[in-house]
C-alpha cells in the first residue's frame, strides 16, 4: 500500500482521530443497509447488515460478496465500514457487515460477548455467507477484518488452513493487533490510556453491566467498575466469559502473529508503522509469515486512519487499496 499522509495531518494519533471523527467517508448520502438476524448455533443471534442491492447497480455476472468484520466497539456505521460499502458498490460487489455480539445495538441472549480470537464465530459466519452466495448464484466471498476483527479473521485463517478455500477466495486484515499483549500494553499507557482506553471503557462497561443484569453472578461487578485499563477489563469480563484462564492466557492464545505461517489462502496484512495502538516492533517480518501472506507496512496511517486529500480529507483510499487487492481473487 503506497500511502503518504497529508502534510496537514502529521502523526499517528492525529491520523487516527481525525479519520474517525471528521474525514469524509462517502460522497452524497450514507450507505443504506438491510438487516438480517441470524440464529447462532448456541441459540443466540447475530445481526448482519447488507448494503442495499440497489447501490450496486446492474453489473453483469455473479457478484462477489465482500464481508467486513468490524473492530472493537465498531459497527456497520463505523467510518471504515461505510467507506468499504461505497467501494463495494462502485466495484459491483455485494457487501455485508456481521456484528459481533453486543455491537448491533441490541443486547444478545447468551452469557458471552466477543473477543479478538473468536475464530469459531468467524468460521460459522463465513460458511453461512458461502452457502448464501451459492444459493443465490453469487460470486466468491472475500473477507476483510479491521483491528480486533482483523485479528479474529486471521486466527480463523490460521486455524482453517487448507479448508479456508472452501469459504473464501482471499482475506485481508487492516491494523489488526497481531500480538495482543504488545497492543494491550501500548493502549494502556500515556496518551493512549487517557484517550483511547477511556473511550473504549465508556461503552464496554455499560454493556458488561447489562450482561450482568441478565445473568446475575456472571462476574465481579466491583472489579469491573474499578477497571481503568483493558487488561483489567479483559481479566474480569472477556477472558473468563470465553473460556480463558485470565487476560494473559486470552492474549496469548488469541494472537494471530505466532500462527501466520499456517495460512493457506491469499491474505493481505496491513499495519501502519505509526499506529498508536500497535508497536511497530511487534509486527511480523517477511520471514515470520508463509508464502500466502502479503505484508503492507506503510510508515504512516495511524490506526485505521489513512486519511487523504485537502481538509477535511477522506478515508476512501484504504478501502480502495485493500478492496482492489482482494478483488483480484474474485
Amino acid at each position: 500500500m503506497g500511502y503518504a499522509a497529508p502534510r496537514w495531518l502529521p502523526g499517528g494519533n492525529l491520523q487516527t482521530i481525525w479519520a474517525a471523527l471528521y474525514a469524509r467517508r462517502f460522497g452524497g448520502t450514507a450507505p443504506v443497509y438491510r438487516r438480517e438476524r441470524w440464529n447462532a448455533p448456541d441459540g443466540d443471534f447475530i445481526d448482519v447488515d447488507f448494503a442495499d442491492p440497489a447501490l450496486v447497480g446492474t453489473s453483469p455476472g455473479p457478484r462477489p460478496l465482500l464481508v467486513l468484520f468490524h473492530g472493537l466497539e465498531g459497527s456497520s456505521r463505523s467510518h471504515y465500514a461505510e467507506a468499504f460499502a461505497v467501494f463495494a458498490a462502485e466495484r459491483g460487489m455485494d457487501f455485508a457487515v456481521p456484528h459481533f455480539r453486543g455491537c448491533s445495538g441490541e443486547l444478545n441472549l447468551a452469557p458471552r460477548a466477543y473477543h479478538s480470537g473468536d475464530y469459531e464465530e468467524i468460521d460459522w459466519i463465513l460458511r453461512r455467507m458461502r452457502d448464501r452466495q451459492a444459493l443465490h448464484g453469487g460470486g466468491p466471498v472475500l473477507a476483510a477484518g479491521v483491528s480486533l476483527g482483523g485479528n479474529a479473521l486471521l486466527r480463523w485463517a490460521c486455524e482453517a488452513g487448507d479448508s479456508a478455500h472452501a469459504s473464501v477466495a482471499a482475506v485481508a486484515s487492516v491494523c489488526a493487533p497481531l500480538d495482543l499483549a504488545a497492543g494491550g500494553e501500548a493502549i494502556g499507557r500515556g496518551f493512549n490510556r487517557l484517550v483511547y482506553t477511556r473511550m473504549f471503557l465508556a461503552t464496554m462497561k455499560p454493556k458488561a453491566l447489562a450482561k450482568l443484569a441478565q445473568f446475575p453472578g456472571l462476574f465481579d461487578r466491583e472489579r469491573l467498575l474499578a477497571a481503568r485499563d483493558l487488561y483489567t477489563f479483559d481479566d474480569v469480563f472477556t477472558a473468563p466469559l470465553h473460556g480463558f484462564r485470565n487476560t494473559d492466557d486470552y492474549w496469548a492464545r488469541g494472537s494471530s502473529k505466532p500462527h501466520l505461517s499456517a495460512i493457506r489462502v491469499p491474505t493481505l496484512v496491513v499495519n501502519a508503522l505509526n499506529d498508536p495502538f500497535i508497536p511497530a516492533s511487534s509486527l511480523p517480518g517477511p520471514g515470520e509469515v508463509g508464502r500466502h501472506v502479503t505484508l503492507w507496512q506503510p510508515a504512516h496511517g495511524g490506526h485505521v486512519g489513512f486519511p487523504l486529500g485537502a481538509p477535511p480529507g477522506h478515508v476512501r483510499g484504504m478501502p480502495e487499496s485493500v478492496g482492489s487487492w482482494l478483488g483480484q481473487f474474485a
